[in-house]
């Protein structure tokens, strides 16, 4: 049945029309208030206006009218009518009304008003799709970047909320095998029993979609974690009479949970579709997101692991340390005649034991050196030094060994320069690299040391060592040492520093070791921002090299700071390193500042050009956030009070605290 709203004083005309629409309801009104409330609650379909109505101000009402969803059809009679009052009319027929025009006009409204509503429909629907597949997108990108699990499913709970509209969602998820957990979230307050029973239901559902379940759900082992919108009201099981829907978050056949949500609207079949498609957008992430749970537990137990056998072979090496140095300090005393007099066989045996009482001795100091460098407790002595006096020591040290092999070592001195180096430290280094030559040597034999400058670019090696050389920049001293002995095959290159290693031949065999020589002297390396590597040529011989940092203000730095920092962590403190960046004239007036270059905070600076910009770096030993605020303002107060030394500048801060890089700061001077 159609509504008709007419708006008229003619009792003529309301007769014809009723007589018309006969079948249909004829809502007769004059008063303006009245006729709006019709409007809101009839809500007819065709309002006629009748053109000669005098009682009301037709422009303000026509215009009123069209705010609605009607056909407005107008009666002109002998009234003139502008097009400020005709232009919000839809149709028009003349007075006295001819009957038939009336129900054919009245029937042509009625389908262009369907026609409308269908259209506005079709709008509405595609507005929402649209809405949709905006939230999907959204939803998508947001759950790509992120690997915790309480914020993915929140991710998949908001977009649903966002896109449905619904009044109660429970999601059951675990966040591990021992801790389930049903997220409830609701526009209103959830009642007691109504969560009792929304966990009867999540357990219910759990084994239902399960034919085997991992894990027991019980209502005492199942936590709840609730998100309350309003507590303006409460829900209650009237909820459960809601329409609802329910998707299990699965993929393939790994359980992640289930979702399920509540409305009073009814869902329909655009709803379930995007329901679904958000459960199932959750499903790879959360995969990734378990994979990586797992991951970093195993390297929480693996770095345990790692520990516990780093202090276990600290302990056995100092241990063993204590009773070797007896034994040796015994056979010194033996040997040297004070315990009495020795047969020569006695001899003999005493100094095979004291040999091998030594290389245990130097095997159990590797085995100490190592494990100090894994648990970043290798103390280091960094200071401006050249490699010549420490070739010449290493030389002498083992001349006495090469002249029982008849073997020559000769050092070949080249280009000079000073290195920001630890010479104990690249004296082991040495020691090791000769000694190894000295092993792998035959008889008669010779072994050169040379050294020179390099710069990074013109370095040769095997592919192999890329990775430890790529990032090396500037210029080097390398030092090489050549041996002519049985050398390395090609396919061995890449294992010559891995721990315990030791390339397999008949002649290793025979001459032992603990394989942490070489893996160590890496290490050392790696601390002094060098590299090691070698190339060989079977039964022609090896060479091994490294090279280290010429020192200039940049390589100072940067070993002042691993030395700081290698200090800060071994006794528990933090460092932060602060990065300011400006031009260079502003930076070489705030590095001369006393009040800035308090040493409590900062242990070095440096001055990077880059054209006529450069960068200061400071190192703050047991730093933190808020003191690498203190020296943020601490240099912004400085620029603002000495604005005539500085002059209007830009100046950008960063820091980092022990790798974790904080926010950029830009202050504009």
């Amino acid at each position: 049945m159609t509504k008709f709203l007419l708006i008229s004083e003619d009792s003529e005309k309301e007769n014809i029309i009723k007589d018309v629409c006969s079948s249909d309801e004829v809502i007769t009104s004059v008063d303006e208030v009245l006729i709006f409330d019709i409007l809101k609650v009839e809500e007819p379909d065709i309002v006629i206006i009748d053109g000669d109505f005098k009682s009301i101000d037709l422009k303000p009402l026509c215009r009123k009218i069209k705010q609605f969803p009607v056909i407005v059809l107008m009666i002109m009679g002998e009234t003139f009518h502008n097009k400020d009052i005709t232009h919000n009319v839809n149709l028009f027929i003349k007075s006295p009304i001819d009957k038939n025009l009336l129900s054919a006009t009245i029937d042509s409204s009625l389908k262009t008003r369907q026609t409308l509503l269908k259209m506005t429909k079709s709008n509405q629907e595609l507005a929402r799709s649209l809405y949709q597949l905006n939230v999907l997108y959204d939803t998508s990108s947001q759950l790509a970047g992120s690997l915790d699990k309480d914020k993915l499913l929140k991710i998949m709970t908001e977009g649903i909320e966002k896109s449905l509209n619904f009044e109660l969602s429970c999601t059951l998820m675990f966040r591990s095998d021992r801790e389930p957990v049903l997220l409830v979230n609701s526009l209103y307050k959830v009642s007691d029993r109504l969560l009792e029973a929304l966990k009867l239901r999540a357990i219910l559902s759990y084994k239902s979609l399960l034919s085997d379940p991992p894990f027991d759900i019980k209502i005492g082992n199942l936590k709840i974690e609730k998100t309350i919108k309003h507590n303006i009201q409460e829900y209650d099981f009237s909820v459960l009479r809601y329409d609802n829907m329910f998707a299990p978050i699965m993929l393939n056949d790994e359980f992640f949970g289930f979702t399920e949500i509540y409305r009073e609207k009814p869902f329909t079949t655009e709803d379930a579709t995007c329901f679904q498609t958000l459960v199932q957008q959750v499903t790879i992430p959360l995969k990734s997101a378990s994979f990586t749970q797992e991951l970093k537990a195993t390297n929480r137990k693996l770095q345990k692991l790692e520990r516990l056998k780093s202090e276990f072979i600290s302990i056995v090496s100092h241990e063993l340390r204590t009773p070797l140095t007896a034994i040796k300090n015994a056979m010194d005393i033996i040997l040297s005649g004070k315990a009495g007099d020795m047969t020569e066989n006695i001899q003999k045996f005493v100094t095979m034991g004291k040999r091998n009482a030594i290389r245990l001795t130097g095997i159990v100091n590797d085995l100490l050196d190592i494990s100090k460098i894994e648990a970043g407790k290798m103390d280091f002595k960094f200071e401006l030094t050249h490699i010549e006096p420490v070739i010449e020591v290493v030389k002498n040290n083992l001349a006495e060994v090469a002249r029982e092999k008849e073997l020559t070592i000769k050092y070949v001195a080249g280009d000079t320069a000073e290195v920001y180096a630890d010479s104990n430290r690249i004296e082991q280094v040495l020691t090791n690299l000769v000694s190894n030559a000295i092993k792998f040597t035959p008889n008669a034999g010779e072994i050169e040391i040379t050294s020179k400058i390099v710069n990074a670019r013109d370095l040769q090696y095997d592919h192999c060592f890329e990775e430890d050389i790529k990032n090396l920049k500037g210029n080097y001293l390398q030092v090489c040492v050549e041996d002519h002995g049985i050398g390395i095959e090609r396919k061995d290159l890449n294992h010559v520093f891995d721990k315990f290693a030791q390339i397999e031949n008949s002649l290793s065999r025979q001459v032992g070791g603990s394989g942490l020589g070489l893996p160590i002297a890496r290490q050392l390396m790696e601390s002094h921002n060098g590299a090691i590597w070698c190339d060989s040529e079977i039964n022609k011989g090896s060479r091994f090299y490294f090279v280290i940092p010429v020192a200039n203000d940049k390589s100072n730095f940067n070993m002042i700071k691993k030395q700081l920092i290698q200090k800060a962590r071994s006794s528990g403190n933090t460092v932060a390193i602060i990065k300011i960046k400006s031009t260079k004239t502003v930076i070489e007036n705030l590095i001369r500042e006393e009040n800035l270059l308090n040493k409590t905070y900062m242990s070095n600076s440096l001055i990077e050009d880059d054209g006529m910009v450069a960068s200061l770096s400071m190192v703050v030993v047991d730093g933190d956030k808020p003191s690498a605020e203190f020296l943020k303002k601490k240099i912004d107060s400085l620029t603002l009070q000495k604005k005539n030394v500085y002059g209007e500048c830009d100046i950008m801060y960063s820091y980092e605290i022990e790798g974790d890089t904080h926010e950029k700061d830009s202050y504009s001077r």
